[in-house]
């Protein structure tokens, strides 16, 4: 059974079935899906950068990005083909960040787990700690 939904990119209710646009806006992402592969696939475009496809094309950016990470057009085969790291703006072929955005962030995750080990230690330790009082002493 569909259930009701927007569509992501005209807004118009539809029918949700596997994809997040309705009909018609599916069948235009299709269209523009086949105008750039046909560009792609002809062997003087093979190693066309992004921004002489979407000219060429007149396919939105977005749109070819997402064709890429959905793997519908693979970097492999058309070498010049990037897109921007979502952090840092640099070209990448495959993922959302970068490899030197992806090694600051791992940096900073060990960072943050070596800071909550040193807590959970420091915490363990004060509460290890007996103190004693001698009643007697005036």
């Amino acid at each position: 059974m569909a259930e009701l939904a927007n569509c992501s990119r005209c807004g118009k209710v539809f029918g949700k079935t596997f994809h997040d646009v309705c009909q018609a806006c599916y069948r235009e992402v299709e269209e523009a899906f086949r105008i750039v592969y046909r560009f792609l696939s002809k062997r003087e475009n093979r190693e066309a950068t992004m921004n002489e496809i979407v000219k060429a094309t007149a396919v939105e950016e977005a749109l070819i990005i997402k064709f890429i990470k959905e793997r519908r057009l693979r970097t492999s085969d058309f070498p010049k083909l990037a897109y921007p790291c979502e952090r840092c703006g640099v070209n990448i072929v495959s993922g959302r960040l970068c490899a030197d955005c992806s090694d600051e962030l791992k940096k900073d995750l060990e960072r943050h787990e070596r800071l909550k080990e040193h807590e959970r230690r420091k915490m363990t330790e004060s509460e290890s700690v007996y103190y004693t009082f001698n009643k007697f002493k005036k």
